[in-house]
C-alpha cells in the first residue's frame, strides 16, 4: 500500500514537472511567435518610410530623365504592389520588385551628372540611402526572430510541444534576389552636358 502510494506520488510529481514544462515551452513560442509580429511590424514601418520618400525622388529625377519612362513605371507598379500586399510573403516579395526599380532608378541618377550635384536630390538620396540601412538592420533582427523560433520549434523537446499546441513553421524570410546581387552598370557615354 504505501509502495503504490509513494509510486503514485512519484508519478505524479513527474506528470506535473512535465506539465510544467509543456507550458512553459508554449508561452515561450508565443513569445517568440510575436517577437515576429513585432519584428515584422518595424519592417513595415521603414518600408513604408522610403516608400513615402520614393515619390519625391522619382519627381526629382523625372526632372532630369524624362526618355525613362518604364523605370518610372516600375517604380510605381512595385509601390503599388506593396501597398497592396497584406502577408508578410507578399510585402517580402513586393519589397524586392521595389528593390530592384529603386537600383534601377539609381543607375539613372547616376547617368546624369547635374542631377548628382541638385542639392533636393542629394537630400534625398541621403535620406533613402538612411531609410535602407534602417531597412536592412530591421529585416536582419526579423530574420533572426524567425529562424529563434522555427529553431524552437524543431528542437526535441520543444517540438512536442510545438507540435500539440499547432505552432508551425514561418518560412517568410527577407531574401536576396538573384538579380540584386549583379552589381549595376554605370554609363557615363550617353550623359547629357
Amino acid at each position: 500500500m504505501k509502495t503504490g502510494l509513494i509510486v503514485a506520488g512519484v508519478l505524479l510529481l513527474i506528470g506535473i514537472i512535465a506539465g510544467s514544462q509543456m507550458v512553459g515551452t508554449r508561452n515561450d513560442l508565443v513569445v517568440q511567435r510575436e517577437a515576429i509580429q513585432g519584428a515584422f511590424a518595424q519592417v513595415d514601418v521603414v518600408l513604408l518610410r522610403r516608400a513615402e520618400l520614393i515619390p519625391n525622388l522619382v519627381e526629382t529625377v523625372k526632372g532630369f530623365a524624362t526618355q525613362e519612362k518604364d523605370v518610372f513605371t516600375n517604380i510605381a507598379n512595385a509601390r503599388s504592389a506593396l501597398a497592396g500586399a497584406r502577408t508578410p510573403s507578399e510585402k517580402i516579395e513586393a519589397n524586392t520588385q521595389l528593390d530592384g526599380a529603386l537600383s534601377r532608378l539609381l543607375v539613372i541618377a547616376e547617368q546624369y551628372p547635374q542631377l548628382k550635384s541638385n542639392e533636393n536630390f542629394l537630400r534625398l538620396q541621403d535620406e533613402l540611402a538612411g531609410t535602407e540601412n534602417r531597412i536592412a538592420v530591421e529585416r536582419r533582427k526579423y530574420n533572426e526572430a524567425v529562424q529563434k523560433y522555427n529553431t524552437s520549434i524543431e528542437l526535441f523537446p520543444q517540438n512536442i510541444a510545438a507540435s500539440i499546441f499547432g505552432f508551425q513553421r514561418n518560412d517568410a524570410y527577407f531574401k536576396t534576389d538573384p538579380v540584386s546581387r549583379q552589381a549595376p552598370k554605370v554609363d557615363f557615354s550617353n550623359t547629357k552636358k
